[in-house]
């Protein structure tokens, strides 16, 4: 009995969740070298030497497009963007410094929650009623992470809000750009426009680095670049709705290295939270996907 070729689409999809599962690691490695440095450097200055490594990483896609030049408006979005991307990872660098690697990454989970509703006040895309009760659900998991009025909210959970929102922005921005430039072109020039912004606020407050701080915020810069490529080699072998799910491990993974690295304790809440906010995350994706389908065919409403 001869053996069945195995199924394309099935193996693209294993791709998909290999390659998201990737990511997932790589961001933890992020998040767990940012933990270990803690509040010696200043954020600000941390971020810089962070996304200047990733500048260099960066520079054979970065050269062509300055030599290029930019397609009007191009360069009023950039910089909109990078104003955006440069107070985001300020306040995400504060905040990783100061409160557990789950409760951030929990946290974070916001952020393609928040560039939902901002899609639908800023670009006019329409808003229905399941996605609202998504939005909605999503918000309540963030009240199981945060638990306010039954403890102290410390100003690194409000810094992590505040990164969550400034990220939505970005995304938002780069969304628009998404029409006008080639994603390489995108991330390259966010990365320069990032680094840009952060340098005046790095030289207000720089203190000296060793050679190892340097190293550690090299690999910073090394698994952040592996993360987002990562990404985007699992958006294209598989369709979000298998991919987004997946990243729930993530906040798993975290979970453990906070234990394991640092001995912060699993709060189940947090875990319950970040699950909830993903379960929301991952019906958009889901109902999104039934819609683009369904725009095919005829057309049918959505309530």
């Amino acid at each position: 009995m001869s053996a069945h070729p195995a199924d394309p689409s099935r193996t693209r999809t294993l791709e998909g969740v290999l390659w998201m599962l990737g990511s997932g690691l790589s961001f933890v490695g992020v998040t767990g070298i940012v933990r270990y440095l803690g509040p010696e450097i200043p954020a600000a200055q941390g971020a810089f030497i962070r996304f200047a490594f990733g500048v260099l990483f960066l520079l054979p896609t970065l050269l062509p497009v300055l030599r290029q030049g930019f397609a009007p408006g191009t360069l009023r979005l950039y910089s909109l963007r990078g104003a955006f991307h440069t107070a985001a990872v300020i306040c995400w660098f504060y905040a990783m410094a100061r409160i557990p690697v789950a409760e951030v990454t929990a946290i974070g989970y916001l952020n393609p929650v928040l560039v939902t509703v901002g899609a639908a006040l800023f670009f006019g895309e329409r808003l229905a009623l399941r996605r609202v009760l998504a939005v909605a659900v999503a918000l309540v998991g963030a009240l199981v992470v945060l638990r306010p009025g039954l403890r102290e909210l410390l100003p690194g959970h409000l810094s992590q809000l505040a990164a969550a929102v400034f990220f939505a922005f970005s995304y938002l921005m780069a969304r628009r750009l998404s029409d006008l430039a080639g994603a390489g072109t995108i991330v390259a020039m966010m990365s320069l426009m990032v680094t840009v912004g952060l340098l005046p606020f790095a030289l207000l407050v720089w203190v000296p680095v060793g050679a190892e701080q340097l190293l550690w915020l090299a690999l910073v810069a090394a698994f952040a670049t592996s993360g987002h490529y990562c990404m985007t080699r699992a958006f294209s072998a598989a369709p979000l709705t298998v991919t987004q799910p997946v990243t729930f491990l993530q906040l798993v993974w975290a979970t453990l290295l906070g234990a394991l690295a640092f001995g912060e304790p699993v709060d189940p809440y947090v875990l319950l939270g970040g699950g909830i906010i993903i379960g929301a995350i991952s019906y958009i994706t889901w109902r999104e996907s039934v819609l683009r389908r369904k725009a095919s065919g005829p057309a049918v409403a959505d309530t």
